[in-house]
């Protein structure tokens, strides 16, 4: 299984980007789906996840500015930055929890992880 993340980048204050990560690999399951940040000199921290309801929840810091939500058909998880600050700047991580076979346990998966960056 892998977990695919896009969609990264240079901004300035106030300006959007969109995040996408794609699961893929042999899948039976996706439970919830998330994405995460670190700073440098930062632990990493939750800023949104949904499960395969579409229940979502998010960091504070986050709210009112981005939206998480997900494709179930394409085990695809999307992360809508706007009103992007310079304290957005990190990388960011998505995260899912799948099972590859119905005699698995659900584990955890990461992605590579992608640059943000807001400066003016």
């Amino acid at each position: 299984v892998q977990l695919q993340a896009s969609g990264g980048g240079s901004v300035q204050p106030g300006g959007s980007l969109r995040l996408s990560c794609e699961a893929s690999g042999t899948i039976t399951s996706v439970n919830a789906m998330g994405w995460y940040r670190q700073a440098p000199g930062k632990e990493r921290e939750l800023v949104a996840t949904v499960d395969s309801s579409r229940r979502t929840n998010y960091a504070d810091s986050v709210k009112g500015r981005f939206t998480i939500s997900r494709d179930n058909a394409e085990n695809t998880v999307y992360l809508q930055m706007n009103s992007l600050k310079p304290e957005d700047t990190a990388v960011y991580y998505c995260n899912a929890g799948i099972k590859i076979s119905v005699l698995r346990k659900e584990a955890n998966y990461w992605g590579q992880g992608t640059q943000v960056t807001v400066s003016s």
